[in-house]
This record gives C-alpha cells, structure tokens and sequence, in this order.
C-alpha cells in the first residue's frame, strides 16, 4: 500500500505506523525520509489504531485541497487494512503463547509423572512381589496378587511411554547442547562426521524452543544422512542479544539441492515448528557447495 502511494503520488516516502502498547511502531515504509512527513490518522470503527505518514515531493511542497480529499479517503480504507494487520498480529502471537505453555506444561507433566507417579508405581510392583512371595501357601491369593503385579507393571510401562511421548527426554536428561551433540554421534558408524558449535555457557531456553531446535536439527541431520552424500556436516547454534532469538544452522558438503525440489513432509514440519513460535525456517543452496538450513526461533514474543 505504502509503495503504491508513493510511486502514485511520486512522494520520495510513504509509511504506516501501527500502535503498539503505548509506542507506535513503523510497519511498512517504501523510499527516504524528507523533513516532517505528513501524518493521517488510521482508526477502525472510531479506534486510533495507527498513522499513514506522506512526504511531500519538494520541502516547501504542500498539499492542494484535492490531494488532501484524495488522502483523506485513502487513509480510512488503509484504516481497515491496518486493523487486519493488527488481529493477525494479535492471533499470532496468542498462538505462541499457547505453543510455549503447551510445551512448558508437557516438561512440568513429565517431571511430576518421571519424579512422583513413576516411582510410586515401581515401587508398588516391588511391595506386590514380595507379597506374593509371603503368600504362596495360598493359590487364590497368590493368583490376586499376581494379577495386581501384573496391572502395575503395566501401568508403568504406560507412564513411561508417556512420559517420552511428552517431550524428548536427551533435552531433560542431556540439555539441548547434549542431547544435539549425542545426536550428531549416532552418524558417525555411517560415515557422516557432525560436529557441533553453540555457545559456553549455554542459556536456558524456553520449553517450546528447545523442542522445535531439537527436532528442526533433528529432521535437518536426516535428510543430509539420507539425500546429501555428505562426508561431514556443522550444526551450529548461537543466540542473539538485539532481538532475543536462537539461531540454527546446519551446512553440509554434499551433493546440494536437486534442480527439482519437492518440499515433502520433512520440510513442511521444519518450516511450521518454526513458524509455530513466530520464527522462520530456511532450506537453501549453500555458498559452496551442499545445503544449508538456517531456522531462527524468537526467544520473547
């Protein structure tokens, strides 16, 4: 919108502004900054929600009353399209939040069900074989407790599958760093050398991100083991202090992307896991040679 005003009217800058909290914030802009820019309030259904900001073709330039009519009539309908903007923004990061509590609720259910539940049940199935021991002079109860060891063992068995359904256990077990660098050793006996890189020491990381890093990583190691024909790859991890957010990237030396690329499912769940927490997820030739999977994860929202 900005860009079609600008070129139409041949103003040398045109921007939105959208309200964000109690600061407004620049969401589009299209050419350079001239002197005081013209600003045209946006509202929606009477809401100030933002500014259409015009700067004039010369300084001294000002605006003819049919300009300003013209503006004017713009700066309503910019108003509705502005207010679109603003509840796809809000919906977007409503789905973060609730991507991270998801993910942070799963690492609190699996800490409560591995340290408290799990051992309560083990435990049991240990209090019932020694029961049955006591009382083997008698079959039927014997039989009972038989029949309860049994139900408790596998009541067990359910909560672990559980538990490593809720959440990768190397990153409680090993953190992220480990759980990446214990990944990267299981290609070595197929003659893949992954080496990893992340910062010493490493932060502590949200839930949610540390997920979508592992699996990112995860499903990017795989296809260079299976596609690539690569003798080594480097995953390196960093995080960035401006706007806080982990980086991944993962090159290889093999054979790169084919002239034909068919994003399957591999490349789909990279790209949304990412998208999920409002990051973005790149898969792209590298500068050499092989490919390159670049993924940046917003660390705050």
């Amino acid at each position: 919108m900005v860009e079609t005003v600008a070129q139409a009217l041949r103003l040398p800058y045109a921007a939105i502004s959208l309200r964000d909290g109690k600061q407004e914030v620049i969401a589009a802009s299209y050419g350079s900054r001239v002197g005081d820019p013209l600003p045209l309030q946006l509202t929606y259904q009477g809401k100030a929600i933002g500014q259409l900001l015009l700067c004039p073709r010369a300084p001294s330039e000002g605006w003819s009353a049919r300009e300003r009519r013209l503006l004017d009539d713009l700066a309503r309908q910019a108003g509705v399209a502005a207010h679109a903007v603003e509840l796809y923004t809000e919906l977007r990061r409503a789905r973060e939040r609730l991507v991270i509590a998801r993910e942070e609720e799963r690492r609190r259910l699996r800490r409560d069900l591995l340290d408290g539940l799990g051992p309560q049940l083990a435990s049991q199935t240990l209090t019932l074989s020694a029961a049955s021991t006591l009382l083997r002079a008698d079959p039927t109860a014997e039989e009972l407790l038989a029949e309860a060891l049994t139900h408790a063992q596998t009541a067990v068995t359910d909560i672990r599958r559980l538990v490593y359904g809720l959440r990768p256990p190397a990153l409680d077990d090993l953190g992220l760093v480990g759980a990446l660098t214990d990944q990267a050793a299981q290609y070595s006996a197929s003659g893949l050398r992954v080496t990893v890189t992340a910062p010493d020491p490493f932060p502590p990381l949200p839930a949610a991100v540390e997920v979508a890093c592992y699996r990112i990583a995860q499903e990017a190691l795989t296809n260079v083991a299976r596609h690539a024909q690569a003798r080594s790859a480097m995953l390196t991890l960093t995080v960035d202090a401006p706007n806080p957010a982990l980086t991944l990237e993962v090159l290889d030396d093999g054979c790169g992307l084919p002239a034909q690329l068919h994003a399957g499912v591999g490349l789909a769940s990279m790209r949304e896991r990412a998208a999920e927490l409002g990051g973005t997820c790149v898969v792209e030739a590298a500068s050499n040679v092989g490919v390159r999977v670049y993924a940046r994860l917003p660390l705050a929202s």
